[in-house]
């Protein structure tokens, strides 16, 4: 059973369409990735399932009923939940005031309790910085919080925009293992990751994006040895 599904769907900003019809499944409890160059459309897909764009209504089927045009905040208590691009953390806030915003939909206190302790468990670093500001993490720190506070809301479906970008790669080693290990819990994630080679490796299918088109689609293992993406994508060549 898919538990998400794109059936072409477009995105514009303004005149300039940028995603131009796309058909897209993510079957529940696998991990799939969206990768592509800069400027492909992959965000703009992201913020379309996320309910931050407009979209026609029939185009994105979440559990099997359509979602265009339902507000973010809806979606995140139906278990949808989006890390975006950049963390987006509440700066001034604390570690562990961020991860409460993640619940907020929620009125299960003592589950609340049960999976804030999940989460400091899950992220060791961000336990010893609970009462720190937000504002004040280490990069990699702050993508562990966006992270968690996502965690939080109790998600059926994970979206990750980038969850690597700009990070060390020790730190971008811990972040991938956290994220199979959320994955092997039964979370259904979809991941848009510039590190094609990463993306590919942890997930079970992938989707090549270019200028708003999907141009491959098939199985991760596939897509890492067709010619096409190891030029494209992998730096390398036959």
């Amino acid at each position: 059973m898919n538990l998400l599904e794109l059936t072409h769907l477009e995105v514009a900003y303004g005149g300039i369409k940028a995603v131009k019809g796309i058909d897209l499944s993510v079957p529940k409890g696998e991990l799939v990735c969206l990768i592509g160059a800069n400027g492909a459309g992959k965000t703009t897909t992201l913020k379309a399932i996320a309910g931050l764009l407009p979209v026609a209504a029939e185009a994105i089927r979440y559990n099997g009923a359509p979602i265009g045009g339902t507000r973010p905040f809806e979606l995140v208590r139906r278990g949808l939940a989006l890390v975006p691009e950049g963390r987006g953390v509440f700066g001034q806030l604390t570690v562990e005031e961020n991860l409460a915003m993640g619940a907020y939909v929620r009125s299960d206190a003592a589950a609340v309790k049960i999976d804030l302790a999940r989460a400091f468990s899950l992220f060791p670093r961000l336990a010893e910085r609970r009462g720190q500001s937000a504002g004040t993490l280490s990069g990699g720190e702050q993508q562990m919080l966006a992270i968690g506070r996502a965690l939080m809301s109790r998600p059926k479906l994970l979206l990750l925009d980038e969850p690597s970008m700009g990070l060390a790669p020790l730190m971008v080693q811990k972040i991938f293992e956290t994220i199979l290990a959320v994955a092997k819990e039964g979370v259904t994630i979809l991941l848009v990751e510039q590190n094609a080679r990463l993306a590919l490796e942890v997930s079970s299918r992938g989707y090549v994006m270019e200028t708003g088109l999907i141009t491959l689609s098939g199985p991760a293992r596939d897509l890492l040895v067709d010619p096409k993406v190891r030029a494209a994508y992998l730096g390398e060549a036959d």
